[in-house]
């Protein structure tokens, strides 16, 4: 059998198996084969753990939680899957929608980001913060300076710049206007810069 190959996407290591073997997984596990169910599990529990783990940090209390919800969906709708694309990347939207759900029900939360004034931080030209977390060398640092923010603006930088979500999407999977989503994006890149200008990771 051929032998999976593993590409590093920042953080995150993918796991790419040959088509026809991801194929034959799932229908031996559609067939109630408990050794076929077991391999399934170890053989991609990991990738999605880190993914999770990654858009979660530093609050980990509910990776567990996400990492069981995105199998167990998977369970549910493993008929579903097509092999024409990779089995990993069938699990990984699953699990990207599940985040997406945790970071809706955090950026709900009642702080009144429509309702907060206009100030001068909104106006600050924005760093490139894109860039930051696309530079290898300068990983360890952006994810510590993250790890220090205040968990809405952490959410939302994640969700636009890993994710590549846009204001518009994240207005509307969380219910808020465009205009806030923004205004927060504004606050969380001059809070971001700052942080990272003078050393600061908390």
């Amino acid at each position: 059998m051929q032998e999976p190959r593993q590409q590093t996407r920042g953080s995150l290591q993918v796991t790419n198996q040959p088509p026809s073997d991801d194929a034959a997984l799932v229908a031996a596990v559609l067939k109630k084969d408990r050794k076929a169910s077991a391999e399934f599990v170890a053989r991609f529990a990991n990738g999605i753990y880190s993914y999770v783990r990654s858009r979660l940090a530093p609050q980990y209390d509910h990776v567990e939680d996400l990492v069981q919800e995105t199998f167990l969906a998977a369970w549910t709708n493993l008929g579903r899957y097509e092999s024409s694309g990779s089995l990993y990347g069938w699990l990984l939207g699953i699990a990207r929608h599940k985040v997406e759900d945790y970071y809706r029900v955090r950026l709900r939360a009642p702080v009144a980001v429509d309702d907060e004034g206009e100030d001068g931080v909104v106006l600050a030209s924005p760093p490139k913060v894109h860039e930051l977390m696309e530079q290898t060398q300068l990983r360890i640092k952006t994810q510590e300076v993250l790890a220090g923010l205040p968990e809405r603006y952490r959410l939302a930088l994640i969700w636009r710049y890993w994710d590549r979500a846009s204001a518009r999407e994240i207005a509307t999977k969380t219910g808020k206007t465009e205009k806030a989503i923004e205004r927060l994006l504004a606050r969380a890149r001059a809070e971001f810069r700052e942080r990272w200008s003078s050393g600061k990771s908390a």
